[in-house]
């Protein structure tokens, strides 16, 4: 069923069902019991695309989803929503947003008719404080979050809500705001950032003949290196990290959700790397789990 067929079988509905199946839209978060700790995802999106392909990524994604506990709920922090301060999206049903160009028109007809809850977003406020988080009711799921959410949870049955980078901010803010979030792990909610850690838009290889640039294949190293050795204060100053990391990351917006992820991570707890993999030279797959 896409967005607008279940907004349709809403309107036949008598109006007390319909606040009825809303209100138990929300009790998905608000009754939420604690749980055991749920994981920490950090999701190479790629392209939009691949909310429509069946390729080795997004059956990642998906094996991905079936090997870990089915969450009451997700937050994502997705490169593509930048905002001056931090928002959390507060609507029942948000909208599916297709914010990119030259792609078929089939990628624009696609709806992911998930739910929203504003009672967890509240309560991310509540969490992290309400003087940092304000509620947004505008937005919805940007491709960062639905091109890779639809391809694990197809039914669209979990609540989604996003959370926003605030580009006014710099990266040692941005992770000592998202440590906060670490409560809502304990409650089944699954937290996913939605980037690249390789992601230069300008230096890739549209033939497709070069799978990694030498400089792409040094940062990819970098990373992972620091990101098993728990060496976050320096992936938090990446910009000290010499030129193949300059190149891999020429502006911050789809690293940052790394660093969300990271923030999140207990000294006890592994890392896995899945989909690890560079394409037309100059973008990353690279995902984890935590």
């Amino acid at each position: 069923m896409n967005r607008k067929q279940f907004l349709a079988s809403l309107a036949l509905i008598p109006l007390s069902q319909h606040v009825m199946k809303l209100t138990e839209l929300n009790k998905l978060s608000s009754s939420m019991e604690r749980t055991g700790r749920m994981p920490v995802l950090f999701i190479g999106h790629g392209s939009p695309m691949n909310a429509l392909e069946h390729n080795e990524f997004t059956q990642g994604w998906q094996s991905m989803a079936a090997a870990i506990p089915k969450p009451n709920a997700i937050i994502c922090i997705s490169a593509h929503w930048e905002t001056k301060g931090t928002f959390v999206t507060s609507m029942a049903m948000p909208k599916t947003i297709h914010d990119f160009g030259g792609f078929p028109q089939k990628l624009f007809d696609v709806q992911y008719p998930a739910p929203g809850s504003p009672e967890l977003a509240s309560e991310v406020q509540r969490t992290v404080g309400e003087s940092k988080v304000g509620l947004d009711d505008k937005w919805g799921f940007d491709h960062g979050a639905w091109s890779v959410i639809m391809q694990m949870y197809p039914d669209a049955s979990v609540p989604v809500i996003q959370l926003s980078l605030d580009y006014s901010q710099n990266t040692q803010y941005q992770y000592n705001l998202a440590r906060q979030l670490a409560p809502l792990r304990e409650k089944g909610v699954l937290i996913i950032g939605s980037g690249n850690m390789i992601h230069n838009l300008r230096a890739i290889d549209w033939s497709g003949k070069t799978q990694e640039f030498d400089w792409a294949v040094e940062a990819n190293a970098t990373f992972k290196k620091l990101i098993t050795g728990n060496e976050h204060q320096q992936l938090i100053n990446y910009q000290k990290l010499g030129t193949a990391v300059a190149m891999a990351i020429p502006t911050p917006e789809h690293y940052l959700p790394l660093l969300y992820v990271l923030a999140l991570k207990n000294k006890d707890e592994e890392i896995t790397f899945f989909n690890d993999k560079t394409v037309m030279g100059s973008i990353s797959m690279t995902s984890l789990k935590i």
